[in-house]
Parts: C-alpha cells; structure tokens; sequence
C-alpha cells in the first residue's frame, strides 16, 4: 500500500468541511453587486483573522514568501470599492507550531485557488483583487512542504485539526450571512 502524502491526508481529512463550506457559498449569485459584496463580506470575516492568527504563529519563518501569499488588503480594497466597512470578524483562531500553521496556510492558499475559478463569474467591473493572483508554483511548492514538514503522525494530526478550525471559521462566518438574509 503507497503511503499517504500529508497533501492527500489533509484533502481527506477535510472533505466534508469543504465541501459544506462549497455548499454555503455556491449560494451567492457573484453576478449580483449586493450578493457579491456580502460573498467578500463573509470571505473577509473569515480570511483576515485567520491571515492574522498564521502571522502571530510565526508563518512568515516558515513560509519565506509570507508577504506575497497575504490577501487581507486585497479583500479590504474590494470591500472599499464596493462601499463596504470591512466586518467584524466570524470568530478567533490561533495556530500553535510549524503543523498548525501549514495546516492553516493549506486551506487559505487553496481558497486562492477557488477564488481563481469563482472569478470567471464575477461581472468585469467589480472589484476582484481577492479573487486573482494565483500563483501555481507557489501552490506546488507549498504542497511540496506539507509532505516534508509534516513528517509523523502527530504533526499531520495538529495539521488537519488546524485546518478543520479554518474550514469552521469559515463555516460560521458563511452561515451568518445567510441567516442574515445577503445571500439568496
């Protein structure tokens, strides 16, 4: 039996989370200004802490181009453009050691991938700074240091429990939004 990569784990081990997280979003009508605007209102309340929280738990020593991978100012440009405060944040999350935060990092970095695919939706005229810029190699290299860094057992663990916490933050802060009625 091949062994499992740290990258194949942690897609496993968040399938379900993802997928839910998919589930929220996919609601939003991106062709829509008002839709649009609560969909990176719910992306920021989100994103931005957890951006903060990896930069408190040292990514940018673990991660030498940190500074190129950070979108927060994107998302709040977007927000400005479109009128918008940025909002308070969905929650707190705090990474602890190099596994969290790769665990942390794997899911933001992969909604930058998303956010490449939902941007063909998006009308030509709102603001997409958030939505763009993916960088495959950064992607590749970043997969590439999942499965060297994230060498037992115990690391890969503190990892997926790290990027479940995301995925839930995200949860919650995509759930609150439609409760408020922006979405649908």
């Amino acid at each position: 039996m091949p062994e499992t990569t740290a990258r194949s784990l942690l897609r496993a081990e968040t399938r379900d989370q993802h997928d839910q997280v998919d589930r929220i979003f996919s609601q939003v009508r991106l062709d829509d200004r008002r839709e649009y605007g609560a969909f990176l209102s719910a992306q920021a309340a989100a994103h931005i802490p957890v951006e903060g929280a990896l930069a408190a738990g040292g990514v940018a020593t673990i991660v030498p181009d940190w500074d190129a991978r950070q979108r927060g100012d994107l998302i709040r440009a977007d927000l400005a453009a479109l009128g918008l405060a940025t909002p308070e944040p969905a929650g707190t999350i705090a990474f602890d050691g190099e596994a969290a935060v790769l665990g942390g990092l794997y899911v933001l970095e992969g909604s930058r991938l998303g956010g490449t695919m939902l941007q063909r939706s998006v009308p030509a005229d709102f603001p997409t700074r958030f939505l763009g810029g993916v960088d495959s190699a950064a992607w590749r290299s970043l997969l590439q240091m999942l499965d060297v860094r994230l060498d037992s057992a115990v690391k890969r663990s503190v990892a997926v429990a790290a990027a479940r916490n995301v995925f839930a933050l995200f949860e919650t802060s995509g759930q609150r939004f439609v409760r408020i009625g922006h979405f649908g």
